[in-house]
């Protein structure tokens, strides 16, 4: 059979021979024969399916390591892969949206304050953190009030402070706030907190360098702000839906987003746990968005003594299973020490509930 060039394969698929080439060095797309001498590629025209699948794929934005593995899948399969996908985009496409047309009011100068104005859901919560079985110091924070829900996770021979710190800068937000108010304060508190804990390292000579992560969500009316540096994470359920609402800052999530490695891969990595970005005493690099509840909407916020050993199958099943934030939370704790507690886990679980089912409850902290 006749084999195809690299450009007429390009052509055929509407591929670029530079994009061919790099599927070819992550084992996506290789060509049928490589030329010894020259080193010039030649397809066989019955990979072209594949190929179209790949550009189509590309198009709707899945990272280079998703598509490695849907393409291994039957076509049903695939479908299903879409289907999951497309889910996912769509609620981080909601998520940026309702960030956009915040900024559009505030920039345009619309009357964003919500100060006394009703709220028509609350929220039931419970914050939960446990040392696990395998450390010494429980360096993880976590807290939940009618109004905050913050988890943070500590490192360095003053990671239980730094942790303590960012939650202690965060606790003052639980008063009352404009709607329009809520990134703002949350952006400032961290650089408060981030400035604490600059002073930390020189408060424990010889501990090494100190930070901590945190991922923090702020409640006005009916909507959440959401803050988010380092690998602690922010699930919704939502229809019985599992969305994660973050983004790890993490090597193993660089290297995931370029397609370098496959998700299975990233589960035994060994620099899995290195973080890209933390509150250190630096200036800080936030992730931050706004979104709008709904009622029976479920928040969980939780560190990643959590999601480094829990499936996500097991913590969508537990959070859709267990009615009550306390003992969802205590759930997901115990999945985690009986997969072997390597860290300490904290969890915070949060519901969105109609305002007149609200029964007012004392915030809750774990350490």
């Amino acid at each position: 059979m006749r084999l195809l060039s690299i450009g007429a394969f390009a052509r055929a698929t509407r591929l670029t021979p530079k994009a061919l080439r790099l599927y070819d060095e992550l084992g996506l797309l290789p060509p049928a024969f490589v030329d010894p001498a020259s080193g010039y590629r030649f397809y066989d025209p019955a990979q072209l399916e594949r190929a179209r699948l790949v550009a189509w794929l590309r198009r709707l934005g899945m990272p280079l390591a998703r598509i490695r593995v849907v393409c291994a899948l039957e076509p049903v399969r695939v479908a299903e892969e879409v289907a999951t996908y497309w889910s996912q985009v769509e609620a981080d496409t909601a998520s940026r949206r309702d960030l956009a047309a915040f900024l559009i009011a505030s920039l345009s100068g619309w009357n964003t304050d919500m100060t006394g104005a009703p709220e028509a859901f609350a929220i039931r919560y419970a914050a939960r953190s446990d040392i696990g079985r395998c450390r010494e110091t429980n360096q993880d924070s976590a807290y939940a009030g009618s109004r905050l829900l913050a988890v943070a996770d500590g490192m360095g021979g003053g990671g239980d402070l730094a942790s303590a710190a960012v939650i202690d800068a965060l606790k003052p937000l639980e008063t009352s706030l404009p709607a329009g108010d809520l990134l703002n304060a949350l952006e400032q508190a961290v650089a408060q907190a981030s400035a604490t804990v600059g002073g930390l390292e020189e408060a424990r000579p010889g501990s090494g360098q100190t930070g901590t992560t945190v991922t923090a969500m702020l409640w006005s009316g009916s909507q959440l702000a959401l803050v988010h540096i380092g690998d602690c994470r922010a699930y919704l359920l939502r229809d019985g839906e599992l969305f994660q609402i973050t983004h790890d800052h993490t090597v193993v999530q660089s290297l995931l987003d370029e397609g370098r490695i496959t998700a299975e891969e990233a589960a035994t990595h060994p620099q899995r746990s290195l973080l890209l970005r933390a509150i250190d005493g630096s200036a800080v690099e936030l992730d931050t968005s706004l979104h709008d509840a709904e009622p029976g909407d479920r928040y969980l916020l939780c560190s990643d003594g959590l999601t480094t050993v829990v499936s996500t199958e097991v913590i969508r099943d537990t959070l859709r299973g267990v009615a009550d934030p306390e003992q969802a939370a205590a759930r997901l704790i115990e999945a985690a020490n009986a997969g072997g507690g390597p860290d300490n886990v904290s969890c915070v679980v949060a519901d969105i509930i109609p305002l007149a089912r609200h029964v007012g409850a004392s915030p809750s902290s774990g350490r």
